[in-house]
C-alpha cells in the first residue's frame, strides 16, 4: 500500500495532474478531501457553495471530513495505491490562515482526526503570485478563492513549510511548468521504490 497526498492551493494544477495519473496508474484508487465519502460530499457543498460557516465551524467541518475519509477510504483500502487530492497539509494551512489558530494546535487536532495514518509521499504544486493571478482571472471564483491572492499565497507558504518539515518523502514542483513535464516527474516520484 502507498498513500500519496496531492497538495496545492486552488488553481495550482492538481486536478489536471490527477486526471493524467488516472491513465498512467489505472489500478490506483483516487479520492479527495473534502468529498471522498458521501458525508464528505455534503461537507464540501456546505464549505464551497453555501453561506460561509464561521471560521471555527469550517475548521471542524474539514476535520469531520478528514476523520471519515481516513477511516472509510484510506484505512479501508490499505492494500492499494491511494492518490488523494488534498489532505491534512492544506487543511492545516487554510485553517491557520483563516483563523490564526496556532499551527501546533491544528496539527494536534488533525492527528486526532487522522488516527496516526500519514501519507507515504506528498506532491506539492506551487504557483508564483503572478501565475496565480493569471489563473484566477480565467474562471468564476468559489468561496475560498474569493478570499484573494494574498490569502492563497500565504496558505501556500504554510503548506510548503509543513511539507518540508513533515519528514515524509515529498516532491515540490512549480505548477507553471509544462503539464507533461510535471506529469513525468510525478509518475517517476510515485514509482520510485514503490
Amino acid at each position: 500500500m502507498m498513500y500519496v497526498l496531492f497538495e496545492g492551493i486552488d488553481r495550482a494544477g492538481k486536478s489536471t495532474q490527477i486526471e493524467l495519473l488516472k491513465r498512467a496508474l489505472p489500478d490506483a484508487l483516487f479520492t479527495k478531501e473534502p468529498g471522498g465519502t458521501p458525508l464528505g460530499k455534503r461537507i464540501r457543498e456546505i464549505i464551497l457553495h453555501t453561506q460561509n460557516p464561521t471560521p471555527l465551524a469550517e475548521v471542524f467541518l474539514f476535520l469531520a471530513d478528514r476523520a471519515e475519509h481516513i477511516q472509510k477510504i484510506i484505512r479501508a483500502n490499505s492494500n492499494k495505491l491511494i492518490i488523494s487530492d488534498r489532505g491534512y497539509i492544506s487543511g492545516i494551512a487554510y485553517a491557520h490562515t483563516k483563523t490564526e489558530i496556532p499551527l501546533q494546535k491544528l496539527c494536534w487536532l488533525n492527528s486526532i482526526a487522522m488516527q496516526k495514518t500519514l501519507p507515504h509521499k506528498i506532491v506539492l504544486l506551487t504557483l508564483t503570485t503572478e501565475e496565480l493571478q493569471r489563473r484566477l482571472a480565467l474562471h468564476p471564483l468559489d468561496n475560498i478563492e474569493k478570499r484573494g491572492i494574498e490569502y492563497l499565497i500565504s496558505v501556500q507558504e504554510i503548506m510548503k513549510n509543513l511539507v518540508i518539515h513533515s519528514k515524509i518523502a515529498h516532491l515540490i514542483i512549480d505548477g507553471a511548468k509544462p503539464v507533461k513535464e510535471i506529469h513525468q516527474q510525478i509518475v517517476a516520484f510515485i514509482k520510485d521504490s514503490q
